[in-house]
């Protein structure tokens, strides 16, 4: 099979409690393998632009809003079924719909503060992956 890229960003209420490290472990744990990571603060210009297909929807200000509320750390993530097994870690969008041991059932807290981003798609990973890393930065 071959090898898929995604993109993971750990959330601003995450970051903040300390949650950094125990994700990157679910996610290497699940298989992924980290190819890139950065952590910043994402400017309101980009938090628009990455989050521009939610644009119409009645969320997209405070989501907005959130991202750019803290510090965020960027991973681009590898593997195989690289889309989906994120997904399977991340658990449901809502934390109290997630699954036991999920990355959102453990540290979110609540549809938005959710603590992770995931690609959808193994399509909107590369995007979103070329979105924050330039192909140099990737190992």
């Amino acid at each position: 099979m071959a090898l898929e890229k995604t993109l993971s960003i750990i959330k601003p209420n995450a970051v903040a409690k300390k949650n950094i490290g125990a994700i990157i472990h679910m996610l290497e744990g699940a298989g992924l393998r980290v190819m890139g990571m950065k952590m910043g603060n994402l400017t309101q210009r980009d938090a628009e632009q990455f989050y521009a297909i939610h644009k119409d929807r009645a969320f997209f200000k405070e989501l907005v809003s959130f991202m750019t509320s803290g510090t965020v750390v960027i991973l681009a993530l590898e593997g195989t079924n690289a889309v989906v097994k994120n997904r399977d870690i991340m658990g449901a969008t809502d934390p109290k719909k997630a699954a036991p041991n999920t990355i959102r059932a453990k540290f979110g807290e609540g549809i938005e503060a959710n603590a992770v981003h995931g690609s959808d798609s193994v399509e909107n990973g590369i995007n979103e992956v070329a979105f924050f890393f330039a192909e140099r930065e990737l190992c």
